[in-house]
């Protein structure tokens, strides 16, 4: 049974753990996300570089995965290159789906809606550069949007006009891309509030089944038939009340998340 790390700032990558799991139900999973530096779209390159590589070190001695994925736009548009070194195991990152776009757009008109840091990143600038050639890419990079989602996930109601006031400019359809890329793991769960803000003129996309068929790859298949009867591991960084967030987890197959001091 192979085991794979999920690692987060928030509870956003469940997306990617879903969408994981789908494709590979019987592996055994851990979740982190480190919610005491949560946000990490603002947060300074060397220090989130070193962050990241202290926790999954820390992991890997703890519970030797044998795959990592980087469910956080933020993180592995910067981190990969410094976890491959220091790690003899698989990493699989997740950055915004502009290749799709570009091939799915009929206005060529393409939305990425992320965070500032990886709207700011050199490596988001090279996916337009090297997928998406000759379109027009219109970027929002919004923290808010963050805080909205992982809210959410905990009981709290999504206030509309905050993100209508965030995504403003792509209300009028005749000036609207096609296609949005939800370029933060955190963004598909505010994707009905999207709809609901923006209408049906806009297609949105991430990268949650691309990330699951990667991981399936490099993993092998597995057995079709779950295994309902298992628990995955959950791990956080800061105590917190988390009646909701138990829930939910238990819901989707994981544990009551568990502090580490690190």
């Amino acid at each position: 049974m192979s085991k794979i790390l999920i690692f987060d700032s928030g509870v956003g990558g469940i997306s990617i753990y879903k969408a994981i799991k789908e494709q590979l139900p019987n592996a055994d999973y851990l979740y982190l996300f480190d919610n005491a530096y949560f946000p990490y779209g603002e947060l300074e390159p060397e220090f989130l570089i070193e962050r990241v590589c202290q926790l999954i070190g820390y992991m890997y001695e703890k519970h030797k995965p044998d795959l990592v994925v980087i469910a956080c736009n933020s993180a592995s548009t910067l981190v990969l290159p410094a976890l491959r070194q220091r790690f003899p195991i698989a990493f699989v990152g997740v950055v915004p789906a502009i290749k799709p776009a570009a091939l799915q757009s009929k206005k060529k008109k393409i939305g990425l809606l992320a965070t500032p840091g990886t709207v700011s990143r050199e490596y988001t600038q090279l996916l337009v550069n090297d997928h998406a050639q000759g379109c027009e890419i219109d970027m929002i990079g919004t923290t808010s949007l963050v805080l909205q989602a992982e809210n959410k996930l905990y009981g709290h109601t999504v206030d509309l006009d905050a993100i209508s006031n965030v995504v403003s400019k792509w209300q009028d359809p005749d000036n609207s891309p096609d296609v949005v890329v939800l370029g933060c793991t955190h963004f598909p769960l505010l994707v009905n509030e999207l709809e609901e803000v923006l209408g049906e003129h806009i297609q949105f996309i991430d990268s949650g089944m691309a990330i699951a068929s990667r991981v399936k790859d490099i993993l092998g298949g597995g057995d079709a038939v779950a295994d309902h009867g298992h628990t995955g591991k959950a791990f956080c960084t800061k105590t917190q009340a988390q009646k909701k967030l138990t829930l939910l987890f238990n819901e989707i197959g994981l544990s009551q998340p568990l502090y580490i001091d690190v």
